[in-house]
Order: structure tokens, then sequence, then C-alpha cells
């Protein structure tokens, strides 16, 4: 189930919400230092760490699933958000240089139709960071938060994805090793339970961060794909009797 907009933005305005986008943060940053003049798209609701990246990128994209919603980023500025369909993304091939998925594939309809899209916008050597609810963690087992909806996965999972659809996965990353808890006493030792986690139990983080890098050479076989959209006609203006334009119903056609 695909969780909505609303709920998504109430979680990071949380105490809760902003603990868990700074563990992740932390650990992207080990992936990903800095994007000095590259293209980054953020698929799905990606804006908390968008807001931490997009300072050296040469342009920033918020891309947000139709099912999920979408709002306006980045606040008080032009908008850089648009509503999309995940396999088929308004962008010419080989176009952006990172995408970052938060909030995307654990709910993606088809996940290997969606990274293979993803494969057609990432330029030669284009790198791609998913972040995911790890399936062997807490966060994945509980409701009260975004992690607890959509399909966990675990790292071979992920990495077995990733090279079905042409990707090569290199470096990886875990975050939140704290309980998803609003106790604020459990909260205050959430640094200690990340650094500790890091080295006794890294298996069991709340997400699993892998990146991967675009490969080139290597034959598929080629299918052509229709699309998923479904368009619904709609005439304007409606409830308008047809007899004032001298139309009858078989004159009409969509």
């Amino acid at each position: 189930m695909q969780v909505d907009i609303v709920d998504l933005r109430e979680f990071y305005h949380s105490t809760l919400g902003r603990l868990a986008e700074h563990s992740i943060s932390m650990a992207l940053s080990t992936l990903w230092p800095r994007l000095p003049q590259e293209r980054l798209v953020g698929l799905g609701y990606a804006v908390p760490f968008l807001d931490r990246l997009r300072g050296d990128t040469e342009r920033t994209f918020a891309f947000m699933p139709a099912g999920q919603g979408a709002v306006n980023w980045p606040v008080g500025e032009l908008s850089s958000t648009a509503l999309v369909f995940d396999e088929e993304l308004p962008l010419p091939d080989a176009s952006i240089d990172r995408v970052l998925m938060v909030h995307s594939l654990e709910f993606a309809e088809n996940p290997r139709e969606t990274l293979k899209e993803i494969w057609r916008i990432l330029a030669p050597g284009g790198r791609l960071v998913i972040v995911v609810p790890n399936r062997r963690g807490v966060w994945a087992r509980l409701e009260h938060t975004p992690f607890g909806s959509g399909r966990p996965y675990s790292r071979g999972q992920l990495t077995g994805l990733l090279r079905e659809t042409n990707f090569t996965p290199s470096a990886s990353a875990e975050a939140l090793f704290f309980p998803p808890s609003k106790i604020r006493t459990i909260l205050k030792l959430r640094r200690g339970f990340e650094r500790m986690g890091r080295i006794v139990w890294p298996a069991f983080s709340g997400v699993i961060l892998v990146e991967a890098q675009k490969r080139l050479y290597q034959g598929l076989p080629v299918a052509a794909r229709a699309s998923r959209r479904v368009f619904a006609p709609v005439l304007a203006p409606q409830g308008v009797p047809t007899t004032r334009s001298g139309l009858d119903k078989s004159s009409i056609q969509l």
C-alpha cells in the first residue's frame, strides 16, 4: 500500500522523523559526500534528503509517484516537483547523473520496470542510491512510520534485483538502529544505538542503503513495452444536454 504524501510530510516534521532523517542522511553522506555540478533526481519522497544534497548540484528535481501525491519543493522557491508515473519518467535518455530513491522501490508496482526506467535516464557512469526498509529490522515490522509499509528487502534481494536490471552494486550503508519509539528517554539514546548497531548488529538496521552504477556493455533482450497508463476520456463541460448543440449520442466519438 502506497503511503500518502500527507502522512510522509507529517512523519518528517515529527521528532522521530527528524531523527530518522538525520540518521539516514549521515549514512548517505558516506556514499555521496558531494555532488559537484551534477544533475540529481529524487524519486519517491526524497525531499528531506535533497535539501542536504542540492547545494552542489547543477539542478535537482523531486519526482513523486502519482499514487503518493506531491507537494511543492523547495519551499519558497520555484517548484522543482513533478508528479510522475515511475515506469515512464518525463526525461530524455541519459540525461541525469544521480538518482536517489527513498520511499519508492518498496511501493513500486513492478520494481524491475521501475529500475529499467531509472537505467534509461541515467547518463553513462550514472549512479543510483536506493533506501529501502530492511526486512530483518524492527522498523519494517511496525506501522506507525512510513518504513513499516510497502515491501521490505534484504541486502541480497536488493543486490540481485539491481544486477538483473543492468546495474553494478558497489558501496552500501545502514541506518536506523535505534527503535522507532516516541519515548523521549529512548530517543535520547539514539546516537549510542547507531554507533553500537553498526558494530554489533549491522544486519538488523532499520533501512539499507545500496549504491549502484549504470552498467553499459551487456546484451539484453529487447521487447516493446506498451504504456501502462490508462486515460479516461472526459467530456467538458459535463451535464450539458446534447440537444442544445444539435448532437446526438451517436455523433460523439472519443
